[in-house]
């Protein structure tokens, strides 16, 4: 094996300048999901379609109003205490944190 060549102090600092050229590290890009849009004001349009909706529905609750009619939480809360009212549903059970109806029947 020949002996290395011995290199100048120019050559050396000009071959540690040319390694550092290597570009940066792309990280992945994550898929985020996008934030919803639900409605915190009740319009026309949104009670209308609670009124029609929500008494098919076989199993209801916050969590429900949210995800199928894309309200936001509080909204679904007061929805859901104005149909238990009206007698549209009827509550099965009743926790602090989660409140579960389900719809009305003629025969009760």
């Amino acid at each position: 094996m020949p002996p290395k060549q011995q290199l100048s102090k120019a050559q050396k600092a000009a071959a540690a300048m040319a390694g550092g050229k290597k570009s940066k590290k792309k990280w992945s890009k994550k898929s985020h999901k996008d934030k919803a849009q639900h409605a915190v004001v009740l319009d026309e349009e949104k009670y209308e379609r609670i009124l029609k909706e929500v008494p098919t529905y076989r199993y209801v609750s916050v969590s429900v109003l949210v995800d199928r009619l894309k309200l936001g939480g509080s909204l679904a809360r007061v929805a859901l205490k104005h149909l238990e009212e009206e007698g549209i549903i009827k509550p099965v059970s009743k926790h602090s944190t989660q409140f579960i109806y389900t719809r009305a029947t003629a025969a009760e």
